[in-house]
């Protein structure tokens, strides 16, 4: 049964003004499985407003972490914002969700295609073992409007030094020309063949399997793409090769 726990703060990670991590204790919190998701709110008089975030931090970790974007008009964010080191919070237990990896049938390589918070489940993921043991070839596509939009650059960086045959990485930038990052959007990308060129991956049927994670315009049009390549949606009763989650 879904509960409510309480959680402190045990540190804040600013990547920029609008786009920060927030790291917690929650004692009982239960085992979940990388890329699920859980509610974080705050107590409000009678009640808890909340909102669902991913969690960035891996199973094993003692501590949970999100990423989150401050909304003007949000009723939570922008209070999640005001956050700092010993403040308390609430969190549902258990996690949910399917952006799993037991969800994702066998293939030769993984593509991990997200944009902005959306990275957060695929960095869990990726801290894990299965991914590396199931695929040949793990690719991160990791899309946001700003170079310093892109977090995490020190994990990245660590997967890419542990693991780096299997991983690759391409981080996509549309509002600025970055540094070492494709310029553009996810969809016409992938039309362009600019990202398949760059991961020097094979992205079919055959030997792929994609999440996508992010922006519903991104998943929308990343879906229809890659449909266009002869991909389907991954369901249970008809497996296929995309399986996705959308942010709001």
């Amino acid at each position: 049964m879904a509960q409510w726990l309480d959680a402190k703060v045990t540190k804040r990670i600013d990547w920029n003004d609008h786009l920060f991590s927030l790291r917690f204790q929650c004692a009982d919190f239960p085992e979940y499985t990388p890329g699920q998701f859980t509610k974080v709110g705050i107590a409000q008089d009678d009640t808890v407003i909340s909102r669902p975030y991913s969690l960035v931090s891996h199973p094993r970790s003692s501590e949970l972490e999100i990423m989150a974007v401050p909304v003007e008009e949000g009723i939570l964010s922008p209070k999640l914002h005001e956050l700092r080191e010993g403040d308390g919070l609430k969190v549902m237990a258990p996690a949910t969700g399917f952006l799993v990896l037991n969800e994702v049938p066998d293939s030769d390589n993984i593509w991990l295609i997200a944009t902005g918070t959306g990275v957060g489940p695929f960095l869990s993921i990726l801290a894990g073992e299965e991914i590396w043991q199931r695929y040949k070839k793990v690719v991160l596509v990791y899309a946001a409007r700003y170079q310093n939009d892109l977090a995490y650059g020190e994990f990245i960086q660590q997967c890419k030094s542990q693991h780096s045959v299997q991983f690759s990485y391409l981080p996509i930038v549309s509002r600025e020309e970055g540094k070492g990052a494709l310029h553009g959007r996810i969809p016409e990308l992938l039309q362009s063949g600019a990202i398949i060129n760059t991961a020097n991956t094979p992205l079919s049927a055959q030997q792929s399997q994609v999440m996508l994670c992010g922006n519903p315009q991104m998943i929308e049009e990343a879906m229809a793409t890659l449909k266009n390549m002869g991909l389907k949606k991954h369901l249970r009763r008809s497996p296929g090769q995309i399986t996705q989650e959308r942010y709001w």
